[in-house]
């Protein structure tokens, strides 16, 4: 089904030009075939690719890189990163703000300045309203293929591996690791230096605070491995239901 609505229902190929409300930098590069909606903003040393279509009030920071046939839709904001080609970024993403970086001392909150970017590969989407932060130092990868949800968060430093899948809500902390193929259900939360192995799975509103081996499905808070996590709350509710017909 997925292949024939396709053919009936392909993407749009983008309208070349720059619509006359768009601001464009004179040192930005926009390649003749890509399509700058109104009131877009691409800022100095931007390089817009081929066919590309850049929706309305998109803003393209100085010096970001947008690959062929990319998407951008209406009121994204990208800042220090480079997007591969052909991804689909949806309304409202924003992509390379500043990560939440900050260290204390004795007169409190001191800011750790973030300086590193966002490498997005090709064949990306990311979601309506997703955020992803740019790098401390190290860079902030999203692999090629990878399919991100709506308000989807992922921290600075993060690396997210090949045909990863992050359903809506979810998010993954700082300087933790995804490798290829995991998958992250909705809601689920992944706290800061961890590594999910190949074909990990995460169950929704599951809270990651350990590294997860290949292939192994985790579930629950703290999670552990589902099918314990599963034994769990059938004993849980044998329990409930015990206490329930004690009571009668």
């Amino acid at each position: 089904y997925a292949i024939v609505a396709q053919l009936f229902y392909p993407r749009p190929p983008a309208a070349a030009g720059i619509h006359p409300t768009a601001v464009v930098h004179p040192t930005a590069q926009v390649d003749p075939s890509a399509e700058v909606g109104p009131y877009a903003v691409v800022e100095a040393a931007a390089k817009i690719g081929a066919g590309c279509r850049i929706g309305p009030h998109v803003v393209v920071g100085a010096g970001v890189r947008v690959g062929a046939d990319t998407l951008v839709g209406a009121h994204c904001s990208l800042s220090y990163c480079e997007i591969g080609a052909r991804c689909q970024i949806n309304d409202g993403a924003r992509i390379g703000t500043r990560g939440f970086g900050f260290t204390l001392d004795p007169e409190g909150f001191l800011d750790v300045p973030q300086v590193g970017r966002v490498l997005i590969g090709d064949d990306v989407e990311v979601g309506a309203n997703a955020t992803i932060d740019r790098g401390s130092g190290p860079d902030t990868v999203v692999g090629s293929g990878t399919r991100i949800d709506n308000l989807v968060q992922l921290g600075h430093n993060v690396q997210i591996g090949r045909g990863c899948v992050l359903v809506a809500q979810s998010g993954v902390a700082g300087s933790t690791r995804l490798g290829d193929y995991v998958t992250l259900a909705a809601q689920a939360g992944v706290a800061g230096h961890l590594t999910l192995e190949r074909g990990a799975k995460v169950a929704a509103k599951s809270g990651v605070m350990r590294n997860v081996p290949a292939g192994e499905s985790v579930g629950g808070i703290p999670a552990i491995p589902l099918r314990d996590f599963l034994r769990l709350v059938i004993l849980w509710q044998r329990h409930l239901q015990g206490k329930a017909d004690r009571d009668e």
